[in-house]
């Protein structure tokens, strides 16, 4: 899994779903995992919340909380396309407009 697969599984969140989504992000949602400051996601896009996450998580770590929030927001489809590890670099991936 790489960081254009999560932005692939944003893209299919509707935009209140992906609201609830950011907002999810910060909370502490999973024991281990900061919660990403209101400052860092509330104009962010899809691809810069995948960013923030994979800034702020690793690309492990950004899976496993997508994860979590996805079941939080009753999404359990899409966390059933996403692999259980990831297989891309543990870096940031930028997107084109």
């Amino acid at each position: 899994m790489t960081a254009v697969d999560l932005f692939n599984t944003l893209e299919d969140l509707k935009q209140e779903e992906f609201k609830k989504f950011k907002w999810c992000l910060q909370q502490d949602i999973l024991k281990g995992y900061q919660s990403i400051k209101v400052s860092m996601l509330e104009i962010a896009e899809r691809q810069d919340t995948v960013d923030v996450m994979v800034k702020t998580y690793k690309l492990q770590g950004a899976l496993k909380v997508t994860k979590k929030v996805l079941e939080m927001i009753n999404r359990n489809d899409l966390v059933q396309r996403l692999p259980d590890t990831s297989s891309g670099p543990e870096e940031s991936v930028s997107y084109g407009d």
